[in-house]
């Protein structure tokens, strides 16, 4: 596997030729962001050695290289879930990448269901910290030490600094934003009445089917990580109603324009 991740690594810098200061992940409905990036190089997963490949409506399948607010980010438009069947090991294998690559700093976003009784649907929650309920961790098995410890120290998942900058943000354009627990489970299926209830019951916020595997990975590897996940639906015992993949995209896409300014500002004023 450390083979793969240099082959891929090395592949991916001999084109961009540099260090970029961010990598970025697009989630569910979120791929307008690329839009804000100045692109110099663009890589079809298909091109990469090794890379696997996007299977769901509403995530891309390139890596996007370029200019965001004067930094150099890497952006990777449609990630890899374990619901699609992919092990563990492929479905954080792009961030063992970013980081031999050496990217310090990671900004994830996601499309999550929310449980807390003060979230609307379209809201925006900044994750503070996450609860592993997935069937798989994705650091089982021997060790890599050319990449982490065997026991990762996981008290501050998702980097303080960079959530109150994202605070800033949202206080100088007045977007209101929540700041959560976030529930990672398996999928594919949304959760039933009661699967919320017990989300909302053990601490979390909102529940989704992504993000904590990379989380874990990027921690292990000492990165600085930042995630921001939109409320594109809700539930719990008094709430059942019928919810859709086409209706998640949706509401991401309403709350898009205050997303993109919150990553936009982090990414300028974080250092």
């Amino acid at each position: 596997m450390l083979e793969k991740i240099k082959e891929t690594a090395a592949f991916i810098k001999n084109i961009i030729q540099d260090t970029p200061d961010f990598a970025i992940v697009l989630g569910s409905g979120l791929g307008k962001l690329q839009d804000e990036v100045q692109p110099i190089r663009t890589i079809e997963y298909s091109d990469i050695p090794n890379f696997p490949q996007v299977t769901v409506v509403g995530h891309g399948g390139k890596l996007i290289y370029g200019i965001l607010e004067g930094k150099k980010v890497l952006m990777m438009s449609g990630r890899f879930h374990y619901y699609e069947g992919y092990p563990m090991e492929t479905v954080t294998f792009p961030f063992k990448v970013f980081h031999l690559l050496g990217i310090q700093n990671l900004l994830l976003s996601n499309a999550s269901g929310g449980v807390n009784p003060n979230f609307q649907v379209g809201d925006i929650m900044l994750v503070k910290d996450h609860i592993n309920m997935m069937p798989e961790h994705p650091l089982r098995g021997k060790n890599i030490d050319e990449l982490g410890p065997r026991f990762v120290d996981m008290s501050e998942a998702y980097n303080k600094k960079m959530l109150q900058t994202a605070h800033d943000v949202a206080k100088e354009n007045n977007i209101k934003v929540h700041e959560g627990v976030y529930v990672g489970l398996q999928g594919p299926t949304f959760e039933t009445p009661s699967e919320y209830g017990l989300v909302r019951f053990i601490g979390g916020d909102a529940v989704g089917m992504s993000t904590v595997p990379e989380v874990i990975v990027a921690k292990h590897m000492g990165m600085d990580v930042f995630c921001i996940s939109i409320i594109t639906d809700l539930g719990g015992p008094e709430i059942a109603f019928a919810v859709s993949h086409e209706e998640v995209l949706n509401a991401a896409n309403k709350a898009m324009p205050d997303v993109i300014k919150i990553v936009k500002g982090l990414v300028k004023n974080y250092n």
